[in-house]
């Protein structure tokens, strides 16, 4: 039998009352026990979590997002791309408030979504806004300073792009230097309880994960680039030669970049 409290839960959700779905299911944690609430979780649906589990972050704490199991919440973050957030600022905390509210249990909840289908999507998003850094990491296993600046995907030329592509491709092609290299810095050093510490974790705890978060990275350059060709042949203006070879991300995906 279904627990009341789930189908409240929902029931909150579709007339729009998320604080109040939030605070349902925080009472079965006051009355009966986190443990209870665990177990409440299992049963609720996925969307109803993530609807949730987004609107709390490290500056404004859920019990919710205190209590969901790794598995739990990989189920329910892989529906962030319903969002259609282009930012994903609202997963970007929502992460950062899980991840990180147990620094030893990070990689756990990192390793589950990125083996759930759609997971390293997921994880590709969450470095939406850091992406040009997080590749400057794979490639050279330091963080930058940051250079982003207003228009920084407009700025990257087709040019620019595919020696960008090529790089990655050695890096992951030659010698597999990405995943196999030591720490250059240690997690102490770069602790932010954020991107920065998230991609560390990832690279050397996680390795596979992270190269196939640099993989999708990747893609997602490819098919800008040929965005950019397309719109520079529809232009009148011939396309650059030179297009780094590799199978594009299906155009009917949304690109980040």
């Amino acid at each position: 039998m279904t627990h009341p409290v789930v189908l409240k839960t929902s029931q909150l959700i579709l007339a729009g009352d998320i604080q109040g779905a939030e605070t349902a299911l925080a009472t079965i944690a006051d009355t009966d026990g986190d443990q209870a609430l665990v177990e409440v979780l299992d049963h609720v649906a996925p969307k109803d979590l993530l609807a949730v589990m987004r609107g709390f972050d490290g500056s404004r704490q859920s019990v919710v997002n205190m209590l969901v199991t790794p598995e739990q919440f990989a189920r329910a973050v892989v529906l962030e791309t319903r969002y259609r957030d282009e930012t994903h600022a609202a997963l970007h905390g929502m992460m950062n408030a899980v991840l990180y509210r147990d620094e030893d249990m990070t990689a756990e909840y990192l390793e589950a979504i990125g083996e759930i289908e759609g997971g390293y999507e997921v994880l590709t998003n969450y470095f939406a806004e850091r992406d040009d850094e997080l590749l400057d990491f794979a490639m050279t296993g330091v963080f930058s300073e940051d250079h982003r600046s207003d228009g920084w995907h407009e700025s990257k030329s087709i040019s620019w792009l595919n020696e960008k592509i090529d790089e990655i491709d050695e890096a992951l092609h030659e010698g597999n230097s990405i995943t196999s290299s030591r720490p250059k810095v240690s997690r102490s050093e770069i602790s932010d309880r954020d991107w920065a510490e998230t991609a560390w974790v990832l690279r050397y705890e996680l390795p596979d994960i992270f190269e196939q978060v640099v993989i999708t990275l990747r893609d997602r350059l490819l098919q800008r680039m040929e965005a950019l060709e397309d719109t520079e042949v529809q232009a009148g203006k011939p396309a650059k030669s030179g297009t780094s070879a590799g199978t594009a991300a299906s155009g009917d995906e949304e690109s980040a970049l």
